[in-house]
């Protein structure tokens, strides 16, 4: 099985600062406050840990009553809980050659670093730790799970920077990587185009024991075949590829129609497994699609 090092074999290629310092900025613009109690509240923190023994007061749950202090003082006592609020966030992030398209101004690769930088920033006000896991069809990085800014800024660095020596996309190798390397119940974003065989079994696997999110995007591109004449068309990840005439009305509708496919397939296998999915239109609509997102699973938390 493919196991790579903690720690980086060979130096990464450097990052512009620029790129770093704008995903900083916007990374501070879109946790607010109210990001970072809607980030807070949704996810639940590893379990319930015992805090102390009090007097019983009315509308206290009485399933709650410690019968041994109950009869020793005479009166009733219940126990009191809290929540264990630290978590242990997990980024995997398909560096597969899918996600190196993008004909709206940016990558979808740099779109899914952008939004690792954003949730792991959130992680770090609530003081979780992160860890961030590269895939494409073999393990590319594994960085394990800290806190602290700086911490976060060498995920979005090594997300940014990576070159993958993989092609392919292999989602159950990253979910078995992901078993074997954290052992307790995490919070886990899979950021993904999901172009690779459906796998829903082993993402309901990884489900039942971690909270699992997976997060998507789909260039413009992928949906509408722009109409410029002969084009050949090459799948990134396989290489095979064909000549086409994108002005054919048949060829535009079977396009279409083959995309629909695609997503629908993408959105029935993350619901049987189990798994919500957020999809992020475009890098302006990041913030709206997060947050949209986290009310929708705060309500549903309630109900």
């Amino acid at each position: 099985m493919n196991r790579p090092p903690a720690q980086p074999a060979a130096p990464l290629p450097a990052v512009p600062p620029q790129q770093i310092r704008r995903i900083q900025i916007l990374s501070r613009r879109l946790v607010t406050s109210i990001f970072a109690g809607e980030y807070q509240s949704v996810f639940k923190g590893r379990g319930i840990e015992f805090q102390e023994v009090r007097e019983y007061l009315p509308g206290d749950d009485v399933r709650a009553i410690d019968w041994n202090v109950t009869a020793r003082m005479g009166r009733p006592f219940v126990k009191r809980f809290v929540e264990e609020r630290e978590l242990t966030v997990l980024f995997l992030l398909d560096v597969s050659a899918s996600s190196r398209f993008g004909t709206a101004g940016e990558l979808k690769s740099r779109l899914f670093a952008e939004i690792c930088g954003v949730l792991a920033f959130a992680a770090q006000r609530t003081n979780d730790k992160v860890g961030l896991i590269l895939f494409s069809d073999r393990i590319e990085r594994f960085v394990p799970p800290k806190k602290g800014s700086r911490h976060v800024l060498r995920l979005i660095r090594d997300a940014l920077a990576l070159v993958p020596a993989g092609q392919g996309t292999d989602i159950p190798l990253a979910i078995d990587f992901l078993q074997r390397v954290v052992k307790h119940p995490a919070v886990v974003f899979l950021l993904s185009d999901f172009h690779a065989p459906p796998c829903a079994s082993t993402l309901a696997a990884a489900a039942r024991r971690h909270d699992l999110v997976a997060i998507t995007a789909t260039d413009p591109a992928e949906r509408e075949l722009p109409p410029v004449g002969l084009v050949r068309l090459v799948d990134a990840e396989s290489g095979a590829g064909r000549l086409v005439d994108t002005r054919s009305p048949a060829v535009q509708r079977a396009y279409r129609e083959r995309a629909a496919a695609l997503r629908a397939q993408r959105r029935s296998q993350l619901a049987a497994a189990g798994i919500d999915l957020v999809e992020v239109a475009d890098a302006g609509s990041c913030l709206r699609d997060l947050l949209a997102f986290f009310r929708l699973r705060e309500r549903r938390r309630r109900r």
